[in-house]
């Protein structure tokens, strides 16, 4: 029986905007605000391209049901 696979979604408990950040921390398993930290600073030195990606990000991925 294979294992269930793990799904990206918004996190309604570690959100601060979106709930992008918070869901990629559960997802990965890492604190909330090392993710928050490094994609600012990813939006700092791409120009302002990671706003851009996390509007698309808010818009794709799906709210988690389960929370």
């Amino acid at each position: 029986m294979k294992p269930k696979p793990k799904k990206l979604y918004l996190s309604n408990k570690n959100r601060k905007i979106a709930g992008f950040c918070g869901g990629l921390a559960e997802y990965l398993n890492v604190d909330p605000t090392l993710i928050r930290l490094l994609y600012v600073f990813f939006t700092l030195i791409s120009m302002g391209t990671g706003i851009v990606v996390y509007i698309i990000a808010w818009l794709i991925v799906p709210r988690n049901p389960k929370q």
